[in-house]
């Protein structure tokens, strides 16, 4: 199956294609320059792969939570390709994706990104369902105290990472967790394709007017943190 997936919810900007099993991705450090920067990381990598744009069958996006505004460009810019080349997109959530995405011996992983100043979106997952695609839509917001007691009660039930992007001041705090902290760096377009080609062969494809923006909070002008 050939997908072209886009990542653009926090942190760097990726996009990926996968081409009958070969990966190709081209990235750009900072989401905050989306709007400039995407549909050039497109082209590139289309470019790159040698792909005909016909010969793509769906477009993934990672729906959220994650940056209100590169969140709503990378929707926008996935809408724009999927309607104009009539294929599905597909909605990748990002939590479970992030945590799915992670290479670990664990049992339960809590995936957490940054949400308002202070605040953060975190979720816990066992690795087992994972692993068979159950993906739970469970996300809580809270504070740090908050995200340290998911991953306390995580490692209580045996070996448990956290994983997460840009919050560096959450790891002291998990630390004394019991809870391994990891850097989401290995996180980028291309952990979109296997969740991609599941959901694009079940019932869960939706059409690109169906697919929005998994903001999980209203936005509010002015405030920082997103």
């Amino acid at each position: 199956m050939n997908i072209l997936a886009i990542e653009c919810t926090h942190a760097a900007l990726s996009v990926a294609l996968s081409k009958g099993g070969e990966v190709f991705e081209v990235s750009a450090p900072d989401w905050k320059r989306a709007a400039e920067s995407l549909v050039p990381l497109v082209a590139e990598v289309m470019t790159r792969s040698g792909l005909e744009r016909r010969e793509l069958n769906c477009i993934a996006i990672s729906s959220g939570p994650g940056s209100f505004t590169a969140l709503r460009i990378g929707m926008a810019a996935a809408k724009g390709i999927a309607c104009g080349l009539s294929l599905p997109l597909i909605a990748v959530p990002t939590m479970p994706a992030m945590a799915s995405a992670l290479v670990s011996s664990v049992e339960r992983v809590v995936a957490v990104i940054p949400s308002r100043k202070g605040e953060y979106y975190y979720a816990t997952y066992r690795a087992a369902d994972l692993g068979a695609g159950e993906w739970h839509d469970e996300v809580e917001r809270g504070g740090a105290e908050a995200v340290a007691d998911a991953a306390r009660l995580a490692a209580l039930s045996g070996l448990a990472a956290a994983v997460g992007r840009g919050v560096p001041e959450l790891q002291p705090l998990l630390a004394l967790t019991g809870a391994t902290f990891v850097e989401s760096d290995f996180f980028s377009a291309k952990s979109l394709f296997t969740p991609a080609s599941r959901l694009c062969s079940s019932a869960s494809e939706a059409s690109p007017g169906q697919v929005v923006p998994d903001y999980r909070q209203l936005f509010v002008p002015n405030v920082g943190g997103v």
